[in-house]
């Protein structure tokens, strides 16, 4: 398994994950608000990434907030555009340097691999936070687990 087909699984679980918390999202009565944030904040940071390595103009914010129709149309737009960077991408492109300045101002070059590969964990990240506050206001989170996909995608039921 190359490098490109572990970014691959990663991007397709990605979609999978975000859409998995959302539905979660859309079957209760409203969203807590710090849960809205973070998932917020996880899909603004790849819209943001996905400017950086494209030469575009960010779409977001890193913290604005969006309600969940809005979280729903970033989600389309962010997760399945990471998802089609990667698999339009080839060594050369994986070693790309993009020259970016973070919300902080700080300036840095960073990889498009390690930039993706970053991507993807701070997505995970942020989830496992918006699952803790969905449990911590009554709700149970789903499980998002990057096994559970694979055992889904298998067919296997566990």
């Amino acid at each position: 398994m190359t490098g490109n087909d572990v970014l691959k699984n990663l991007s397709e679980y990605n979609i999978w994950a975000n859409q998995t918390m959302l539905d979660v999202f859309s079957s209760l009565p409203s969203v807590p608000n710090n849960a809205a944030r973070l998932m917020s904040h996880a899909l603004n940071a790849q819209a943001i990434w996905i400017a950086r390595i494209t030469g575009t103009t960010s779409p977001v914010k890193v913290w604005q907030e969006h309600n969940l129709e809005q979280l729903k149309e970033l989600h389309k737009s962010a997760s399945y555009k990471i998802a089609e960077l990667v698999a339009n991408s080839d060594e050369a492109e994986f070693n790309r340097l993009i020259d970016y300045t973070n919300s902080q101002g700080n300036k840095y070059s960073t990889r498009v691999l390690d930039i993706l590969t970053h991507a993807f964990n701070h997505a995970t990240y942020h989830r496992a936070q918006v699952a803790t506050d969905l449990r911590k206001n009554g709700h149970t989170p789903p499980n998002t687990d990057y096994v559970t996909y694979v055992r889904e995608l298998m067919g296997q039921v566990y």
